[in-house]
């Protein structure tokens, strides 16, 4: 997480030279002021005191949110292809299918979250409204599962009962696209960048951040995945509830501590604003010296003057956004966000999020990878012998070894790997941005075919035992799939936490959360294809009668398949990153 604290410095354009590519200076205001420096204001939109405002003691507050908050998801998530299958009945295809569907849809809802907040409501007003919301949502799912009337077979008010649930589970998923993109964002709100020791205490926030994150992640995959295979559905939806009612009192209570940053220009429009007036002038001609693009010495009052980027030469077509048309152009009378004239920095942060795109593409299918092990992988595990001694795992509690593993791999990574690699590379952070994430997508793509191996390996079992055509575990431990989720929690740090650091470096200033929000989109559209693939399996593979690759049962399948082509996937999307990262002209911060 340290690296949420580094400012992006690296110019993405044609050329082989690294030059600064945000032009950003401290505020020359006084130090000993006794208001921050940053313009963040009070609940009353009063400048913020620093002696009563913001820092841990709002922090505190804003964690217990986002604590509650993962764990309701992944109280929900976390089992949810079991529920499906077992209460509702249905099939292990329908099932992660759906599983995925409602995942994407999780994290798609943000981007609606995050635009309300930037453009409308603020974070705080924001968490206020969508977290009830959260309470209503884990209400219903406790009514589906604990009311008598919701406890008939699937025969008879079984229609009903799937309504509800899915009511419950997408009510849900609404209010997370509300909260989450808020509460990580109204967090760092809390310190002063232009404070330089609040500014070393914002990097403790975000790794207590992820720290509550794993911990609900490993809190669910354990004691609630226990409670619901041992207990019961509704005892597990009860604990995240009573969790939330106690703490958003106390989120509310602490609202005169926290501090505000006013609002601007949404980027979406801003965006826009950049795409219109670049359609405007499309047959006009660009000027051979980019000095004569707009970009104003002065900016409207609000407006922070020292936030500038410099000219780019790709993606030239949106230069004509800033091009001076007409003398009436450049007078100080035109606002800085207008549709038919834009400056040099808004369109060099459109052409930042361009380049992107290719990598964030490649996530996609690195979080369909990642969408097997709620899905694909818990139903392996329900076919294998899940007894350990006395002791019987969840075949959905196998995700806690990735957990633990990603826990784990954080300190080695941080105290082993990157001083290791520092000797080699001579790079400060061991490896560059590629690198780290090329090495991730390279184990994401490992864990698929061990996947593929430990599927072959269960069918093989299954017909020596005479199991093929049986609906039962067969005769292998559930334990194999351990060195799966170990490799798979490796592949997070290197992947899954350097893409969040890729995000948040190679973004623009005035875009962190537009580019955090496109991480959630990326799991968004990787749900969504995992979804699609698994729709487009079931169909082609049923053919003429045939069981399918995922059947029911998974005895008669082959499961092997679907992995196999997982893997053939991840291999080729690390060869397409490899090749872009080798001759595009994109440099990643090393």
């Amino acid at each position: 997480m340290k690296a949420l604290l580094r400012k992006s410095s690296t110019a993405m354009e044609a050329g082989d030279e690294d030059r600064p590519l945000l032009n950003v200076h401290p505020s020359p205001q006084g130090a000993t002021s006794e208001y921050t420096r940053d313009g963040s204001v009070d609940i009353n939109k009063q400048p913020a005191l620093k002696h009563s405002t913001g820092k841990w003691r709002a922090c505190f507050l804003i964690l217990g949110v986002e604590f509650c908050e993962c764990m309701a998801f992944f109280t929900i998530s976390k089992n949810l292809v079991t529920y499906l299958t077992t209460v509702l009945h249905e099939s292990k295809v329908t099932a992660a299918r759906n599983l995925s569907a409602w995942v994407g849809a999780c994290f798609f809802t943000p981007l609606f979250g995050g635009f309300i907040a930037d453009t409308y409501w603020g974070r705080y007003w924001t968490i206020v409204v969508f977290f009830p919301l959260y309470v209503v949502a884990m209400v219903v799912l406790i009514a589906s599962a604990s009311l008598p009337i919701f406890s008939t077979s699937s025969d008879h008010g079984g229609s009903v009962h799937r309504a509800v649930v899915y009511l419950g589970i997408y009510l849900a998923a609404i209010a997370s696209g509300g909260v989450k993109p808020c509460t990580s964002a109204f967090g760092a709100d809390q310190f002063d960048t232009n404070d330089h020791a609040e500014l070393v205490t914002k990097g403790s926030f975000f790794s207590w951040y992820f720290f509550l994150i794993s911990t609900s992640s490993l809190l669910s995959g354990t004691v609630i995945v226990w409670l619901q295979d041992n207990v019961g559905w509704a005892v597990s939806y009860v604990i995240p509830t009573v969790l939330m009612l106690i703490c958003f009192p106390a989120f509310l209570a602490g609202s005169r501590v926290y501090r505000f940053r006013k609002m601007g220009v949404s980027p979406p429009t801003s965006i826009l604003q950049v795409v219109v007036a670049a359609v405007r002038k499309w047959n006009i001609k660009l000027p051979d010296d980019s000095s004569l693009l707009y970009e104003p010495t002065s900016l409207p009052s609000g407006t922070d003057a020292s936030y500038k980027i410099e000219h780019t030469n790709e993606f030239r077509f949106f230069d004509k956004a800033a091009i001076v048309s007409a003398p009436s152009d450049s007078e100080s009378t035109v606002p800085l966000c207008s549709w038919r004239l834009c400056t040099v920095t808004q369109v060099e942060e459109l052409k930042m999020l361009l380049r992107m795109l290719p990598i964030w593409a490649s996530f996609v299918i690195v979080y369909a990878v990642d969408a097997q092990m709620p899905s694909t992988l818990v139903e392996q595990g329900m076919f294998m012998d899940n007894r350990v001694g006395s002791f019987t795992i969840p075949p959905a509690s196998m995700s806690t070894v990735g957990v633990i593993s990603c826990l784990a791999w954080v300190p080695v990574y941080e105290i082993a790997l990157v001083p290791l690699a520092r000797r080699f590379t001579g790079k400060e952070k061991g490896f560059s941005q590629a690198q780290r994430l090329g090495i991730g997508l390279a184990l994401s793509t490992l864990t698929m075919v061990y996947a593929a191996l430990l599927e072959t390996r269960r069918l093989a079992v299954a017909e020596a035992s005479g199991l093929r055509n049986q609906d039962a575990p067969v005769p292998m431990s559930i334990l194999w799939q351990a060195p799966l989720y170990v490799v798979h929690g490796a592949a997070q740090v290197f992947a899954g936490v350097g893409a969040t650091e890729f995000f948040y470096d190679q973004s623009p200033e005035t875009m962190k959360s537009l580019c955090a929000a496109l991480g959630q989109l990326a799991l968004a559209s990787a749900s969504y294809m995992n979804s699609l693939l698994l729709s487009i399996v079931a169909v082609a593979t049923t053919r003429g009668g045939a069981p399918g690759w995922i059947p029911d049962n998974l005895n008669e399948g082959h499961l092997d398949y679907f992995f196999w082509m997982m893997a053939t996937l991840s291999l080729l999307n690390v060869a397409l990153f490899v090749r872009y990262s080798m001759r595009h002209t994109v440099k990643m911060a090393c």
